[in-house]
């Protein structure tokens, strides 16, 4: 099975993609391109898996950058292959032949680019590393680089719809204490229920900060088994682990 690769017409013409879990070695609860380090599959297989995406985006292995991911608001600059992965949730970088990618499987992959300006970002912004400011983050890192903020794109890809993010009040109550204008979140479930919604979310806190185009490509993660991993369909099902999604980006 081929690579399938979802991409923004906003973001071209520059090479990126939000990976399916078509195409890949991986078997079992990880069938497909499962590209988690940190998962129990294979490392052998998982290493295949990122080779193939680093061929589609035309880079050399050690090209294909990431991150150790922890739900913060860091961003890291980088500008050369690092051995080591520290501790962030988001890259930017003004080097072209550099493939910045994050890893996700409900949580937003987010794909910056002032094209004009020659720079790049990728953001892993689950609910946390977005209440605390990892998108607006990003938009100051890549400012640094020489970006202009009104110039540029971020593409939100498969993550988690609002129908299957259910979750209580106590959730609730952290976002209103953030902000009370947070509950347009939010929807009523069954009892104490709620459903948030994670890219609309996403979506506002980018716009609020003046980036000049943001979308969301409007595919759930969690109601496509056959496309994409999903760390919350994993927990129902009771599977022992579950594949992460690549999203990457270059110059």
């Amino acid at each position: 099975m081929s690579l399938q690769i979802l991409t923004s017409d906003a973001l071209s013409p520059l090479r990126h993609g939000f990976f399916t879990r078509h195409g890949g070695a991986s078997s079992g609860v990880f069938a497909g391109l499962n590209c988690g380090v940190g998962s129990s599959d294979q490392t052998d297989i998982v290493t295949i898996n990122r080779g193939r995406v680093a061929e589609a985006m035309a880079v050399k292995p050690d090209h294909l950058l990431g991150v150790h991911q922890v739900h913060s608001a860091d961003v890291l600059k980088v500008d050369a292959p690092r051995p080591l992965k520290p501790k962030a949730d988001a890259m930017v970088t003004n080097r072209p032949g550099l493939a910045l990618s994050v890893l996700t499987a409900d949580c937003q992959p987010v794909l910056f680019a002032d094209s004009a300006a020659s720079v790049i970002g990728a953001a892993h912004a689950g609910w946390r590393g977005a209440l605390d400011g990892v998108l607006e983050a990003t938009l100051k890192a890549m400012e640094d680089l020489g970006a202009d903020r009104s110039s540029i794109t971020a593409i939100i890809g498969p993550s988690i719809s609002q129908r299957a993010y259910e979750v209580g009040p106590e959730f609730l109550a952290t976002f209103l204490d953030e902000d009370p204008e947070n509950g347009r979140f939010f929807a009523g479930g069954e009892g104490d229920r709620l459903h948030f919604d994670l890219p609309g979310f996403g979506l506002a806190r980018l716009r609020n900060a003046g980036v000049g185009h943001a979308e969301w490509i409007r595919h759930c993660t969690y109601f496509d088994p056959d496309r994409f991993y999903s760390y919350r369909r994993s927990v129902h099902q009771k599977d022992p682990d579950y594949g992460r999604l690549i999203s990457s980006i270059r110059l």
